[in-house]
């Protein structure tokens, strides 16, 4: 009996991440192009953690449901502190 190997490809995909200084200290994050997308971090570190892991599973969420990803959005709405994350999925 031979093995089969299966080969799963992984793409990198970017998208703008919003980081929001919270009331009670941290983070809170939000990706405009990602409607329903929030997330937060004591620090921004752990922010920025959080925010990968949350589009990660935002985005194998659509993939699971046979939906295609949004386009980063070209022009967020506001401009607290901007930052472009890597995603592999």
């Amino acid at each position: 009996m031979t093995a089969r190997k299966e080969t799963m490809s992984v793409h990198e995909y970017r998208y703008t991440v919003l980081f929001e200084p919270a009331e009670e200290g941290g983070y809170t994050v939000t990706c405009p192009a990602l409607p329903g997308l929030v997330t937060e971090g004591d620090t921004l570190e752990q922010a920025r953690a959080m925010a990968v892991e949350a589009i990660q599973g935002y985005l194998e969420s659509l993939a699971k449901d046979g939906l295609p990803f949004p386009p980063e959005d070209p022009q967020p709405h506001t401009e607290i502190i901007k930052e472009t994350l890597a995603v592999a999925v």
